[in-house]
């Protein structure tokens, strides 16, 4: 199937990209990479009148360390973050650039994409979750800064207005001591998790949890905060028993639904067997250990 007609305008700075949008009105779109929006397009699922294309812009693709904190442009790529020598200083980053569907979508899709797009099986919202993490929003009135807890509404929703888009994503770096990872499941890399599970862990003396996020992905209407799960592990030794009880929480945490993936009660404990490996490479790699992580399929 073709989508539906529309008119093309590429910008070719954010603030003419603002101008276009406000001048379009309610049916112009955004689009950068494309992975998101025009599949939808094609299924006639989203029909924009106009797109305004902002892949050109210069100054939006970079990936740097500065103080303290790891800047993406809007229009990183999902492969330069995989490859990204920068990004892979905080490795639960790596982990979902490098699992995001196949290498073509990788190539193409951007995280400012990603997370404008708000889509709750999406791996960005999810991981990046896990740490502390602002989305940089340019509009009509400049440049403003928004949590991303506080960025993403609902499912296919955020903060953006009409004539907003995003210029950024700045991670703050996590203190020493610190590990992450980020799992997913899925059926083949091209399709979405059935779920996933980010968890940041910083230790105190290899065994004691001095602090901890736990976020849950694909089985909820947005990226789901395991505030329980952190409970049950912060300030505790990880052991057998802390690490149960926080699996617990966050099973219980889940709310997911019933479709072509899985029934809702597959999902929860799928969700709560990813929090529990989550945790030990976590673990692992805040003490300094080099161990792999990422998306797993079915059949392996």
């Amino acid at each position: 199937m073709y989508a539906a007609p529309f008119s093309y305008h590429r910008a070719a700075s954010l603030e003419e990209a603002v101008t276009l949008l406000r001048e379009l009105g309610e049916e112009a779109r955004v689009i950068a990479g494309g992975q998101s929006l025009i599949p939808l397009m094609k299924m006639r699922m989203a029909r924009p009148g106009a797109l305004v294309d902002i892949h050109l812009i210069s100054g939006l693709n970079g990936i740097e360390r500065s103080n303290g904190e790891l800047r993406f442009g809007a229009l990183a790529r999902h492969a330069e973050i995989e490859d990204s020598r920068v990004a892979s200083t905080i490795p639960i980053l790596h982990d979902c650039a490098a699992g995001i569907a196949d290498i073509q979508v990788r190539n193409q899709g951007t995280i400012g994409g990603s997370l404008a797009e708000a889509d709750p099986s999406g791996d960005w919202g999810t991981a990046l979750m896990a740490l502390e993490t602002s989305v940089i929003c340019f509009g009509p009135g400049g440049e403003r800064t928004v949590p991303l807890e506080a960025f993403i509404k609902d499912a296919y929703t955020t903060v953006l207005a009409h004539d907003e888009l995003i210029s950024g994503v700045h991670v703050k770096l996590p203190p020493k001591g610190s590990g992450g990872a980020h799992l997913a499941f899925k059926r083949t890399a091209p399709v979405y998790p059935t779920a996933s599970a980010s968890v940041e862990l910083t230790l105190e003396d290899h065994h004691l949890c001095r602090d901890a996020r736990i976020v849950l992905g694909c089985v909820g209407l947005t990226a789901i905060r395991a505030k329980e799960a952190e409970v049950a592990l912060r300030g505790k030794t990880l052991d057998e028993k802390s690490i149960r009880t926080a699996v617990d929480a966050a099973r219980a945490a889940a709310d997911p639904q019933s479709d072509m993936r899985g029934s809702a009660d597959y999902k929860r404990v799928l969700v709560g067997t990813l929090v529990k490996r989550a945790i030990g490479i976590a673990a692992r790699r805040a003490r300094g250990e080099s161990v792999p992580a990422g998306h797993e399929y079915a059949g392996r």
